[in-house]
């Protein structure tokens, strides 16, 4: 079956999403044995895989970049909903999961996503070709959210510590807001041809030539399904989130990794599907979900936050550490390099794939 085609009443694309969804209801806050934690880590994979199918279905009805964003946003609502689930439900350990877990979204975004879309590309077609402009303008507005919302936080004295006091918080929390308003504004209306992808010849391409366009009913039906994959893999993330937890204790990593863990899960679905566009050519499609997705964590993630920090108990740490800045700032750098030209091989890919290893060791070994 194509991205284009409907789900058929027996169609795996419909019943897994609602299985996940049967499987949330019945291990949510239940004590579950290794067998079930089992079955619902298989069950959530294949709500990843799902929720990937039903993302392209909308992505080639709408066209990009507007496909890109639906599953961008829609991934990162869920995700800032996890979050504040995590940090009302935990005690003092939480007070950096939402530092940890948007960090974590952005460097697997900006080096994961992009590189594993940039090396497929590669090997696929031996050069990939993409717009600057619009890719430039992406890096520009996630570097600037990371610092105001990540790296202010530790250089300002007026609070101890890597914390904002409560109107740093929340002039980051609206100029993060206007930033992602701005850039969505950009991609969507203004300057939409800069984020569309190129031929070999460098010509935009409006439609996918691969598969047919979905109809209204179809593209409806899978944005539905695609919420209710959503709500089921988040949901399923934090049911397993207790196995995680001892999963990382036993293993003699520190508490913070647990945030990179929910972000590499919830950042599943764009990952593969930026994989797949990538596979079909489509590397700016690859770079709007990597990009698209790290301004989304942190757009949309700070104002909830700052928001939801009114009851929330206990300190909000958002500042990062010197090894995780280091890597931020490589990473920026790196990325520009990547982007200015408006064309990559497999070196580039294979540099960011190693920054996002370096990130992943870093975090277990700090």
């Amino acid at each position: 079956m194509t991205a284009a085609s409907a789900p058929s009443r027996l169609s795996w694309t419909l019943v897994v999403p609602l299985l996940g969804l049967v499987t949330l209801v019945l291990t949510w806050g239940r004590d579950l044995g290794p067998v079930i934690v089992a079955i619902a880590a298989l069950v959530l994979a294949g709500t990843v895989l799902a929720a990937v199918h039903h993302a392209e279905v909308i992505a080639l009805r709408v066209g990009e970049p507007y496909g890109s964003l639906v599953l961008a946003v829609a991934v990162t609502v869920i995700e800032v909903a996890l979050i504040v689930t995590l940090m009302i439900s935990g005690g003092p350990e939480t007070a950096t999961l939402a530092r940890d877990t948007v960090f974590a979204a952005v460097m697997i975004t900006t080096n994961g996503i992009i590189g594993l879309s940039l090396l497929l590309g590669a090997l696929k077609y031996g050069v990939t070709l993409f717009n600057s402009e619009g890719s430039g303008a992406a890096l520009a507005t996630v570097a600037t959210l990371t610092t105001l919302s990540l790296v202010f936080p530790t250089f300002t004295t007026s609070q101890q510590g890597p914390e904002f006091t409560a109107p740093q918080l929340a002039f980051a929390a609206l100029a993060s807001l206007a930033l992602y308003v701005m850039f969505v504004l950009t991609q969507t209306v203004r300057h939409r041809d800069f984020f569309l992808p190129l031929t070999p010849e460098g010509e935009v391409v409006e439609t996918d030539e691969h598969a047919p366009r979905p109809s209204g009913r179809e593209a409806g039906t899978s944005l539905v399904l695609l919420l209710v994959a959503l709500v089921a893999v988040v949901g399923l993330a934090k049911v397993e989130s207790p196995a995680i937890e001892a999963a990382v204790a036993a293993a003699g990593f520190p508490h913070s990794f647990v945030g990179v863990v929910i972000a590499l899960l919830v950042l599943l679905p764009e990952t593969i599907a930026a994989g797949r566009a990538a596979l079909r050519g489509r590397i700016q499609t690859s770079l709007n979900l990597g990009f698209g997705s790290a301004m989304a964590s942190i757009g949309l993630t700070i104002p909830v936050i700052a928001i939801a920090s009114v009851w929330l108990d206990g300190p909000l740490l958002l500042g990062l550490g010197s090894t995780q800045m280091v890597l931020f700032a490589i990473t920026v750098v790196v990325s520009a390099l990547t982007v200015v030209p408006g064309r990559a091989t497999r070196l580039q890919g294979g540099v960011h794939l190693v920054l996002l290893a370096a990130f992943l060791f870093l975090a277990t070994n700090p």
